[in-house]
């Protein structure tokens, strides 16, 4: 072993937790023994689009997982009904337990046989885990008892009379149901290893704050944004443009909630502002798209004026950032300054067109980009605002924290929207700041101005430009996370011609039926083999007119399959989920879920079908994935930091 000094100075700390050759040599074996297990299961959703009852359902069963584990551990001795019954149990045993007990007529022997199905439960799926790694997850109030049950041996005692007495045991001092949610959590907790989430949490859905709240509850969970994901983060960084756009969203599908008890945001001064401002204006073109929850006619006007005056606030902004970052070529798409406001019209692409909304009052059409100080006011109110949402602030510290553009994870390569590229198959370029870039480094210095936008110093320049950067995340022509020519909202909400409302995709989502396409990416970001994938949410898969969610040869996989209430009548389903276990890749196909109060009362599960669209040639192992090859690394130290004790370089300690 050569004795370098950098080396040597790493090894004497890895002695300070190894002290002897004996304490090291143990190490190595318990890490040798963990990377001969099968890998544990990775769960893959996205575009969750605020769906938070459908995510927490398909989060709670691991896209049908446990039932099969159910079925596989009891499937010959329990009926159907009472496999389904269980399954609901540990889903949701706050809500199912109190049910279950209602119902029965000998409850002490219900809970013998509930607790009995839960441990042969539990130890099936701890099967594939070390004991120390099963009992790092229980909870201390019964880790000594849960640790007993799951892992006792009966050669010396019957199994039944052991079980039985510590059971007894339990129904004696009341601490049944307490046992029964625990063993639910834990199971729920061995089923997936790890949860990759590909994108937009947010969008038109009631709820992304429960979703956040759930994933930040999660043990190993990291996110791919999508662009949905980094406006929200702009607007909790300060961008005003962020505000305004995550704002107009909301608005529009008239998800107040979310912001008034979500996040604690108060839409008051908004809503007095528009209520002078467009009171006796004709707001019927911005009416929310679904005039769901128990609006009144009152509540939805003033949700429309809000709209109204939120988007032309937003375009006044939107001008002014253009303006600022010629980078990002969308000159075309400062629309105020393309009206002519004395004929009424716009200049969109070659074309002339009618305004559909000619009332803007509070438009200069000398400067039309300038706020007036009534609009600065109410800007400045709501940026801070949500810059004082705690709830808020924590939710998109997280996204920051675990998530990023796109992430490498054994052998696949996650993102959400699309590798930008020309139609001859190579990756497009973009200049921003002076400097090309293009595939994985576009994806790197995409990530880095992200991350600008919330870091930067509070008031500097690059702080304002970062959050400029966030705002062109979500919809600028070269985005990654965007993926089309141009969102076209200002064309839907004022132009009639459905021509001008076209938003042409990147050639990438033509170019990837190719397998040569996927591998070219996949290269691009240093992965190669059989075993390699990459998981892409963002655009529907339109199931229902034939489309397949697997592309490039088997190597790409479009897991966007319609989570949004709104796409399941273009997708024909309820959204894609991915599961990666140690024999491979597992497409679930989702119909649409119902409630979770019918999925509590009635036993209801989201109703799935399978494919195996990727079968390793050999079980995986721990050894083969990216936690393995660290292990490996830990081996080689501690067999170097042996070495080194027995050829005297470093002495040792007490002997254990």
């Amino acid at each position: 072993m050569p004795a370098h000094s950098e080396h040597l100075r790493y090894l004497r700390l890895l002695a300070q937790r190894y002290p002897t050759v004996a304490a090291a040599a143990s190490e190595i074996i318990r890490l040798e023994a963990v990377l001969r297990l099968p890998k544990g299961t990775e769960h893959f959703m996205s575009d969750l689009h605020g769906e938070h009852e459908a995510f927490v359902h398909i989060l709670n069963s691991a896209s049908g997982v446990i039932h099969e584990k159910i079925d596989t551990v009891l499937g010959d001795t329990v009926p159907a009904a009472e496999r389904a019954e269980l399954a609901t149990l540990i889903y949701y045993p706050a809500q199912k337990l109190p049910e279950l007990k209602a119902k029965q007529s000998d409850l002490p022997a219900w809970y013998r046989a509930t607790l009995l199905r839960l441990i042969e439960l539990c130890r099936f799926v701890s099967s594939k885990h070390t004991r120390a790694h099963v009992r790092a997850g229980l909870p201390e109030s019964c880790a000594y008892i849960l640790d007993e049950l799951l892992h006792a041996h009966f050669e010396d005692h019957d199994k039944d009379l052991y079980y039985g007495q510590i059971i007894d045991s339990i129904l004696r001092h009341d601490r049944a149901d307490a046992y029964i949610t625990r063993l639910c959590e834990v199971i729920k907790w061995l089923a997936v290893d790890r949860l990759h989430i590909v994108g937009d949490l947010f969008d038109r859905g009631p709820r992304p704050d429960r979703i956040l709240d759930s994933l930040m509850a999660h043990h190993q969970v990291d996110i791919q944004w999508g662009n949905h994901d980094v406006v929200w983060m702009g607007a909790a960084a300060g961008s005003p443009l962020c505000v305004l756009t995550v704002l107009k969203t909301t608005l529009a599908y008239n998800n107040t909630d979310l912001l008034e008890t979500g996040y604690g945001i108060s839409l008051r001064q908004l809503e007095r502002f528009a209520e002078y401002i467009y009171g006796h204006s004709d707001v019927t073109r911005w009416l929310p798209h679904t005039a769901a929850r128990t609006a009144t006619a009152g509540d939805l006007t003033a949700t429309a004026r809000m709209h109204k005056a939120v988007t032309v606030l937003m375009l006044k902004l939107e001008a002014q950032v253009i303006a600022r970052n010629p980078d990002f070529h969308m000159q075309g798409r400062a629309w105020l300054h393309h009206i002519d406001w004395a004929a009424g019209t716009v200049r969109c692409g070659d074309g002339e067109y009618e305004l559909l909304d000619k009332d803007f009052p509070t438009v200069t059409p000398a400067d039309p980009a300038t706020l007036t100080a009534a609009e600065q006011r109410v800007v400045d109110g709501l940026v801070r605002a949500f810059a004082e949402s705690e709830r808020l602030q924590r939710h998109v510290q997280f996204l920051y924290a675990h998530g990023a553009l796109y992430k490498i994870c054994n052998g696949n390569l996650l993102y959400h929207g699309a590798v930008p590229m020309t139609p001859q198959g190579d990756f497009a370029v973009h200049t921003y700041e002076g400097h090309p870039w293009s595939g994985k480094a576009l994806f790197d210095y995409c990530d880095r101005r992200a991350r600008q936008g919330y870091f930067a110093p509070a008031g500097s320049a690059a702080r304002q430009a970062g959050q400029d950067f966030l705002w062109y995340l979500w919809c600028g022509a070269q985005s990654p996370l965007f993926g089309r020519s141009a969102m076209t909202t200002f064309e839907r909400l004022y132009i009639a011609d459905p021509a001008t409302h076209a938003e042409v995709k990147d050639p990438y989502y033509h170019l990837i039926d190719r397998p040569e396409t996927a591998d070219k990416i996949l290269a691009a970001f240093g992965l190669r083999g059989e075993g390699c994938h990459i998981v892409n949410g963002h655009v529907p898969v339109r199931a229902i007119e034939g489309e397949s969610p697997v592309k490039g040869g088997g190597k790409l996989i479009i897991i966007d399959g319609g989570f949004c209430r709104a796409y399941h009548q273009k997708t024909g389903i309820a959204g894609y989920t991915l599961v990666y276990n140690s024999r491979g890749l597992i497409l679930r196909t989702h119909q649409p879920f119902e409630s979770v109060e019918k999925a509590i009362h009635q036993d209801e599960d989201i109703a799935s079908k399978s494919e195996y669209i990727y079968t390793a040639p050999r079980r995986i192992q721990v050894a083969d994935t990216d936690e393995g090859v660290r292990k490996q690394e830990r081996v080689r130290d501690l067999e170097a930091l042996v070495k080194a004790y027995q050829g005297g370089l470093i002495p040792q300690g007490l002997r254990v």
